[in-house]
């Protein structure tokens, strides 16, 4: 069965026990913690020590499990604590991005360099370490992620498929999913409207609100066998954003999900 979770990111005002209880509320299994330095640090890698028999009672206590944590940076003085503390919390996968700049070649080649050598490290801990293609940085789309996989052989090494990035980089999502869904580990999901370069405002990243073909999208990982985690990723809510609308999002978000699972046999 596929599981469902949301990062926190969406709660990025509100405390973990808070995001957690709504996540719980909405019917989702799991959550992806959010470590991003700078914008939501529900995990914080500086004192993870402190906080790890609370984070594991809060999710504990509403039912469900960790599923990732995004750490989006590719730095080592964030990646190596975010490796030891996802094994000693019990979080399996740590979500990056690929950093660097579209169009320039050397940096597509320090980017899988890096990640190549971060997911042995990650191998020593025995977690994941997944980059997703990104809008604007060096692996942006399928052709760029497919260099990725085809150079790193670790184990430890996985795709995070976002469709809205690669919506966004000009690919229907569905008919590029295939071709990588091979090392797939993980996949952050959302809606957006056009391709242009931000996801828009939080409402219409609610999976079902905009132009990505997420049904369609859907088929195609449970038709390619994927059983992994599939997470809600709304990033931009604001501290004028009620704890009501956040979760309205993601409640709204739930029930296309779990609806186009239940239809493909994966829920």
């Amino acid at each position: 069965m596929i599981k469902l979770g949301v990062n926190s990111v969406l709660f990025k005002h509100f405390s973990f026990a808070e995001a957690a209880k709504q996540i719980a509320l909405c019917g989702y299994d799991g959550v992806e913690i959010a470590a991003i330095q700078g914008m939501c640090e529900h995990l914080d890698l500086s004192r993870w020590k402190e906080q790890k028999g609370e984070l594991q009672s809060i999710v504990q206590e509403n039912g469900l499990a960790f599923l990732s944590t995004e750490v989006a940076s590719l730095s080592e003085e964030r990646l190596l604590p975010a490796f030891e503390a996802a094994a000693e919390i019990g979080i399996p996968v740590i979500n990056v991005g690929p950093g660097g700049k579209l169009g320039v070649e050397q940096d597509v080649v320090a980017s899988i360099d890096k990640l190549s050598r971060l997911s042995e490290r990650a191998a020593s801990y025995g977690v994941t370490l997944c980059v997703k293609a990104h809008v604007g940085n060096a692996i942006y789309n399928t052709p760029t992620t497919l260099r990725a996989m085809e150079a790193i052989s670790s184990a430890a090494f996985g795709i995070d498929m976002d469709p809205s990035h690669i919506h966004r980089a000009g690919e229907n999502a569905e008919e590029a999913l295939p071709a990588v869904l091979g090392r797939v580990r993980h996949v952050h999901i959302r809606d957006c409207k056009g391709r242009e370069k931000g996801p828009g405002p939080i409402e219409l990243q609610a999976c079902g609100r905009g132009d990505i073909d997420l049904f369609g999208y859907c088929k195609a990982m449970v038709d390619g066998g994927y059983s992994g985690p599939v997470v809600l990723e709304v990033i931009g809510a604001g501290p004028d954003h009620s704890l009501a609308q956040v979760s309205i999002v993601a409640a709204e978000s739930y029930g296309y999900l779990n609806a186009c699972l239940k239809k493909l046999g994966a829920r």
